[in-house]
C-alpha cells in the first residue's frame, strides 16, 4: 500500500509537493483553506479571509526560465517577467497537466498535527482538519508543510514611539491593492525590501509626496541586465559560482559594490548600505527614476511620531503625513503543530538543510518552502519536494536525530561565544543549495562527465544560466526532455520580445549573443 502523505498548502510549494508524492508513488491529500490553488499568488480584492496575497501590480522578480518547475517550461510567448495573473496562470497549467487537482481538499483548514503514540516506530501522525464547521481525523505516514512564510504581518508598531498617537491610516502592505485611495495624501512607507520599494513607486503615481524610510538601505537590481537580457540568467551560472568560490570576499564585495554603482551612485540616492549592516538587495526598474523625479524620497528610520508628523533619526521633521504603510515583513508559524516541534520550526537553523526537523525521531515531516534563496522560491521548493519524498519512501537517508541536534547545540554555542556567525536568517546562494539538494537526490550534473559525451550541452549548463531544467538531466526523476529545454533556454527568452520584424546584418544566434 502506497505511503499517505498529508500536504497543507495548495501554493507554489504544494503543487509541487503533490506532484514529487505522485512520482514516487506515494498518496497525496493536500489540505488547502482557500478555494483555490496558487497561495497569496491567486489575487483578491480584500484579504478578509487572514490569507496574505499580492497587490495588483505586482511582476515577478525572478524571469521564466530561473523560475520554473523543471519538467514544465513556461510557453514561450510567456512575458520574461510576468504579472501575478499570468504567473497563477501557469501555475494552473501546471496542476491540470499533471493532474493534481483532485488530490486537493479546498476550504479545508488543518486544525492539528500531533504524533501518534507510537510514533518512534511508525513515524505516523494525526491529522485533524475542519471542513464547513466539520472536524475530520486522519492518519498519515508523512506531512509535507507547504505554508510558506508570508503567514503574518509583521507590524512592529511597539518599535515606533507615538504611533498610538497618529491620527492617520496605518495599515501594512498585506492590506495593500492599489493606489487609488492614496490620491493627493502625504504617505510613508516604512521599511525597503521588494514590497516597500514596489509600493512606493505605484504610490508616487498618485500620491502628493511619497517618503520612503529605511534603517539600512539596499542596493537596487534591475530586471535586465547589460545587453537588456533578463538579470538573473546572466548573473546565475555555474562558472561565475566557482570563481566567487576562489576569490576572496572582500574583493567580490569591491567588484559587487562596482558594478551596483554603474547604473547609478546609491550614495547620492540615499540609499547605500549602513556601515556595518549586511548587504541587502531588492529588484526595481523605477525607484531611482522616481527619487531622481522628487516624486518618492528617502528618509532615514523614524524615531518617533507626533499626531500628524513623523520626526527621523536624522532630526529631520515631515508634517501632515496622511498614511503610514508597514512594508515590514511576515512572521512565519506553524499553530498546527504542538510545542516543542512548533517552537523548533520556528527556527531555521534546526531544519537539517532547511527541510527536516532535527528532533525527530522519524524523518517524516518536511518544511517545504521555508527558505530565503538568492533565486526562485520556486525552483528551490521543487528540489525539496523531490528529496523529502524520497526520504519518506526510504530511497534518502538523512543523519540520525541525536547527531542533527548535538551539531545545533554546539553550533549554537559557538554563535553566542561569538566564534561564529550566526547565517540561518540570511538569504542562501542559489547554486550552493541547489546542488547540495540534487547531491542528495543524485541529481547534481555531472560537468566532467557532459563534457565528454555532449560538449554543446555541458558549455551551456556550465557557462550559461543555471536553469531549473539542469536538475532532470541525470539520475531520478530525470526528464527526457531537460536536454532541449537548455539548448532553447534564449529562444523562448527572445521569443516574446520580438513582437516587430526588424532587418539585421547581426548573425550571432540567441545562444550566443548573450555571452
Amino acid at each position: 500500500m502506497a505511503k499517505k502523505v498529508a500536504v497543507i498548502g495548495a501554493g507554489v510549494s504544494g503543487l509541487t509537493s503533490i506532484k514529487c508524492c505522485l512520482d514516487e508513488d506515494l498518496e497525496p491529500t493536500c489540505f488547502e483553506r482557500s478555494n483555490d490553488i496558487g497561495g497569496l499568488w491567486k489575487y483578491t480584492e480584500t484579504s478578509k479571509d487572514g490569507m496574505t496575497r499580492i497587490y495588483w501590480s505586482l511582476v515577478t522578480n525572478v524571469c521564466k526560465e530561473m523560475s520554473c518547475y523543471s519538467d514544465f517550461p513556461f510557453q514561450e510567448d510567456y512575458p520574461n517577467f510576468m504579472s501575478h495573473s499570468k504567473f497563477w496562470n501557469y501555475l494552473q497549467e501546471f496542476a491540470e497537466h499533471f493532474d493534481l487537482l483532485k488530490y486537493i481538499q479546498f476550504k479545508t483548514t488543518v486544525c492539528s498535527v500531533t504524533k501518534r503514540p507510537d510514533f518512534s516506530k511508525t513515524g505516523q501522525w494525526d491529522v485533524v482538519t475542519e471542513t464547513e464547521g466539520k472536524q475530520h481525523r486522519a492518519v498519515f505516514d508523512a506531512v509535507m508543510v507547504c505554508t510558506g512564510k508570508f503567514l503574518n504581518p509583521r507590524l512592529p508598531l511597539e518599535s515606533f514611539p507615538g504611533i498610538l498617537k497618529f491620527r492617520g491610516q496605518i495599515l501594512h502592505c498585506q492590506e495593500y491593492k492599489i493606489p487609488e485611495g492614496f490620491r493627493g495624501q502625504r504617505v510613508l512607507v516604512i521599511g525597503l525590501g521588494n514590497s516597500g520599494g514596489d509600493v512606493a513607486v505605484e504610490l508616487s503615481r498618485v500620491a502628493a509626496q511619497v517618503l520612503l524610510s529605511t534603517r539600512t538601505g539596499t542596493w537596487v537590481i534591475s530586471r535586465s541586465s547589460n545587453g537588456g537580457y533578463p538579470f538573473n540568467m546572466m548573473i546565475t551560472r555555474r562558472c561565475l559560482n566557482v570563481i566567487e568560490q576562489v576569490l576572496p570576499s572582500c574583493f567580490l564585495r569591491w567588484i559587487n559594490e562596482r558594478q551596483m554603482n554603474k547604473r547609478f551612485n546609491h550614495e547620492n540616492y540615499g540609499l547605500s548600505i549602513t556601515k556595518g549592516k549586511n548587504p541587502k538587495f531588492i529588484v526595481n526598474d523605477e525607484l531611482p527614476t522616481c527619487i531622481l523625479c522628487g516624486t518618492v524620497t528617502v528618509k532615514t528610520s523614524v524615531k518617533e511620531f507626533t499626531e500628524t508628523s513623523a520626526i527621523f533619526e536624522d532630526g529631520t521633521v515631515e508634517e501632515n503625513i496622511d498614511s503610514v504603510i508597514f512594508t515590514t515583513g511576515y512572521v512565519f508559524s506553524f499553530p498546527f503543530l504542538e510545542e516543542p516541534l512548533r517552537s523548533l520550526c520556528m527556527k531555521k537553523m534546526f531544519l537539517y538543510k532547511h527541510v527536516f526537523p532535527s528532533n525527530l525521531e522519524r524523518a517524516s515531516m518536511a518544511i517545504i518552502g521555508l527558505i530565503s534563496l538568492k533565486g526562485s522560491i520556486l525552483t528551490g521548493t521543487e528540489l525539496q519536494a523531490r528529496w523529502a519524498t524520497r526520504v519518506f519512501k526510504g530511497l534518502c537517508k538523512i543523519p540520525p536525530p541525536q547527531q542533527l541536534m548535538a551539531e545545533v547545540t554546539k553550533k549554537e554555542e559557538l554563535i553566542k561565544r561569538g566564534v561564529i556567525k550566526d547565517t540561518s536568517e540570511e538569504k542562501l546562494s542559489y547554486i550552493p543549495y541547489m546542488d547540495d539538494l540534487a547531491a542528495c537526490i543524485g541529481t547534481k550534473p555531472n560537468i566532467p562527465l557532459l563534457f565528454l559525451k555532449d560538449p554543446r550541452l555541458a558549455w551551456e549548463v556550465f557557462f550559461g544560466p543555471c536553469t531549473p531544467y539542469q536538475y532532470r538531466l541525470m539520475g531520478p526523476g530525470k526528464w527526457d526532455g531537460a536536454r532541449n529545454a537548455i539548448l532553447t533556454q534564449w529562444d523562448r527568452t527572445l521569443k516574446p520580445l520580438k513582437t516587430r520584424t526588424v532587418s539585421s546584418d547581426s548573425s550571432k544566434s540567441a545562444s550566443l549573443s548573450h555571452y
